[in-house]
């Protein structure tokens, strides 16, 4: 009776359930917006507690559509957005604070008290594969038993847990306060806390101790592909969740880059590109993450080096939602083809800092360039390029890092339906871009991961075999016109550095 595998994809600005079949193929899909919360310029949060309804009736709306029940499911698997954290009290189930989402940038004197120790931004990397900034989710804990009334002396007490969002939806999903949830949380994400040692896959006392985080509050860190606990009350219940990866480690797996020296690109709210460096942990020198890319069951893990950029996508909504530039997301792909080109404009949307190659938490976003021949066209062109142009940095990086030029690009995520940024993403790197059949591969990653613990595919193989080319962009811009737009952009980016001093926020 289990013929399908289903998803849980806990996202930055939506929660959704995926079914899949053996082939990889989409049986269902159910999906949910939710708030985003600006309580001051830089932060960021949402509501736990929404997020975890709205989780809920997705899963009941995918499950719906197929007509499916418990029986027909044979595992769970969760991917997430990473480094949002939630701190909750174990007794009631109630988080005591907003969750504090990656892009928040509320804890940056969190991170240069800690960076005055001693090393500066680089003080926990080589343990850790991160930098001090203000993305990862440790500093956030730690904002978070400054700030709320009574938190620090709950923590201490062992009544609050912490979790990325990996954690907090499998909590709930396996029985939460009424029944004994499980508190656990995957490598990869554990990876992103910076408080997880990459070696020994362990959390880091020491870091731990210097960041004031209790370690009672600390999941315990599992394999991305094993079984954790069964769903208790629900639809799904007595169903193993079986697969956990942060979201971009899973649009990797789901990309089957299983070979050292494949990457993938995912085009979300943000962009984040790995390349696998298999079980090789490989320090950056030029602006990345070492990160785990995913762990099967007891097997060694798999590294990668990571390009994080932390406005793609979100420079479009902005558009549409803050500006009213254009109706829906979709239209910005007409009205950047009412023009040839940029104008000469370029948009550095540095709302949350700079992330990957620069760590530039003092940048701000910048619209330059403009003369009176720009009308709203090339400012639509120009935030299409912007995501175009920040991958081309990152790709950089990474072939200096690793020594090796990429051949080709995988790319993931709801932007590759952009036919306009997918070609000029193409003539920016010099390489071709490839799309899959499943673009949304992230929730396909978790997906194979909840399959492989539980027997329902066999092995990468299997899994290797589902994977099958959608469409494909090559090179068509000389490499003379490449180089001048790509030297402009650099000129504009370092008009966004500095801008954030003690009396701006």
């Amino acid at each position: 009776m289990a013929e399908y595998i289903a998803s849980i994809d806990q996202g930055t600005t939506s929660s959704r359930c995926m079914i899949f079949d053996k082939a990889g193929a989409v049986i269902a899909v159910d999906q949910m917006e939710h708030e985003q919360i600006f309580p001051r310029a830089g932060w960021v949060e949402h509501d736990a507690i929404e997020i975890w309804n709205n989780t809920r009736k997705v899963i009941g709306g995918a499950m719906g559509k197929a007509n499916l029940s418990a029986s027909h499911i044979a595992a769970v698997g969760i991917t997430n957005q990473r480094e949002t954290a939630v701190v909750w009290d174990k007794t009631t189930g109630q988080p005591v604070h907003n969750a504090i989402v990656w892009q928040d940038t509320r804890t940056q004197k969190i991170c240069d008290e800690l960076a005055a120790l001693g090393g500066g931004a680089e003080r926990y990397k080589d343990k850790v594969g991160l930098p001090l900034a203000t993305y990862f989710s440790g500093p956030k804990v730690r904002w978070i038993l400054d700030n709320v009334e009574g938190a620090r002396e709950k923590a201490e007490a062992g009544d609050l847990l912490f979790g990325n969002m990996d954690t907090w939806v499998l909590w709930n999903l396996t029985g939460g306060a009424d029944h004994g949830g499980v508190h656990v949380t995957d490598v990869t994400n554990g990876s992103r806390t910076m408080l997880m040692d990459l070696d020994s896959l362990a959390w880091d006392e020491e870091i731990a101790g210097e960041m004031g985080i209790p370690l009672s509050m600390l999941p315990e860190i599992k394999s991305s592909s094993e079984v954790y606990g069964e769903c208790q009350p629900g639809i799904l219940k007595g169903t193993p969740v079986a697969g956990i990866l942060g979201d971009q480690q899973a649009a990797t797996f789901g990309q089957v880059c299983y070979e050292v020296g494949t990457a993938k690109n995912t085009y979300g709210t943000g962009n984040f590109m790995l390349l696998n460096t298999g079980e090789e942990k490989v320090k950056s020198e030029n602006g990345l993450l070492t990160t785990v890319c995913y762990r099967i069951g007891d097997q060694a893990p798999i590294y990668a080096l990571e390009g994080s950029i932390a406005v793609t996508g979100s420079l479009v909504q902005w558009l549409r939602d803050s500006l009213g530039l254009i109706g829906s997301a979709e239209e910005i792909e007409q009205l950047a083809g009412t023009v040839e080109d940029n104008g000469g404009a370029y948009f550095v949307p540095a709302f949350s800092g700079l992330f990957a190659p620069y760590w530039r938490s003092d940048a701000r976003g910048a619209l330059v360039g403009l003369t009176r021949f720009v009308n709203k066209g090339h400012i639509a062109r120009a935030v299409l390029e912007a995501t175009a142009f920040q991958t081309r940095e990152v790709l950089d990086a990474m072939n200096a890092d690793s020594g090796v030029a990429l051949k080709e690009l995988k790319v993931d995520g709801g932007m590759v339906v952009n036919e306009t940024l997918m070609q000029f993403q193409a003539d920016m790197l010099a390489v071709p871009v490839v799309r899959p059949k499943v673009s949304e591969t992230t929730a396909l990653g978790a997906a194979y991961a909840a399959g492989l613990a539980v027997g329902y595919w066999s092995d990468l193989d299997d899994l290797r075999q589902n994977w099958a080319e959608g469409a494909r962009w090559t090179p068509q811009l000389d490499a003379e016109e490449r180089e001048r737009l790509h030297r402009n952009w650099k000129k504009a980016v370092t008009k966004t550095f500095d801008w954030v001093d003690d009396d701006v926020v």
